[in-house]
């Protein structure tokens, strides 16, 4: 058992506060702008350095935007009862589905304007977006929100912020399995061997499928034994394994056959 005591403001003065929570928003925007750079350098986008600049804050916007918005099929009354709710983003409530929805808005808007090939930019930007992600998760467990369902396992924790029984870390399990999703997709990004868009999908298939596994774990309203995030993490999977069937078989036999992982 563990008691979550971690005060998630880094930096308190005066009316300036730094919360882990926003710092994580900061590193992901750096994180998107080091990466977009590198992939430039190996020349597999066509973008300038002020571009990229240009990119990763239009990706913040929408990606902001786009989860204030999500959120209210989360607490609908907490927002539509006051709605510059929706601008508190501090208070942390940031929906990943929205912001996935926004940051693939924004990417295509920007790709289409700039004749980019979105397949090949929604697979670059996947990686350092599930990076940033499993950061994310570690900010709520700082936070105490999204807490787990009650358990008294060994590693349970208590929130205090949220009652006082021991639960799981569920946003930790969240985070290892974004980690581990990292990783793949980090492996076929060096492989460098892949259809575009195959990374992307991988992305959608293993992050919604994790999701829907994880989440059996959170502290959630359940609807017809789902949760409103494991309903649309469904939707992300069957999109995905659609798409893999249609159009990403050969890349699937090449790693299924092993030519992925065994170089002559």
């Amino acid at each position: 058992m563990w008691i979550n005591n971690i005060n998630p403001t880094i930096l308190h003065m005066g009316p300036l506060e730094i919360r882990w929570y926003g710092l994580v928003y900061i590193l992901g925007f750096f994180l998107t702008v080091f990466w977009l750079n590198y992939v430039r350098n190996k020349k597999m986008i066509s973008l300038s350095k002020d571009d990229i600049w240009d990119f990763s804050f239009y990706l913040m916007l929408g990606v902001i935007i786009g989860s204030r918005l999500f959120e209210v099929f989360w607490e609908p009354q907490h927002y539509l009862s006051n709605p510059l709710n929706f601008f508190k983003i501090w208070e942390g409530g940031m929906s990943f589905h929205g912001g996935f929805v926004g940051i693939v808005t924004v990417a295509w808007i920007y790709c289409r304007k700039k004749k980019i090939n979105f397949s090949v930019m929604a697979d670059v930007l996947s990686l350092p977006t599930i990076f940033a992600l499993a950061l994310g998760r570690i900010a709520n467990f700082i936070n105490g929100e999204l807490v787990g369902r009650i358990w008294n396992g060994k590693w349970c924790v208590i929130f205090p912020n949220y009652d006082s029984s021991c639960r799981h870390p569920s946003t930790i399990y969240a985070a290892s399995k974004r980690f581990v999703v990292f990783g793949w997709l980090l492996f076929l990004s060096l492989k460098e061997e892949f259809s575009p868009g195959f990374i992307f999908w991988n992305f959608v298939f293993f992050e919604g499928l994790g999701r829907i596994i994880v989440d059996f774990f959170r502290e959630d309203a359940l609807y017809y034994g789902f949760s409103i995030g494991q309903w649309f993490s469904l939707i992300m999977v069957i999109a995905a394994f659609y798409v893999f069937l249609k159009y990403y078989r050969k890349d699937w036999k090449n790693i299924i056959a092993s030519k992925t992982f065994i170089k002559d």
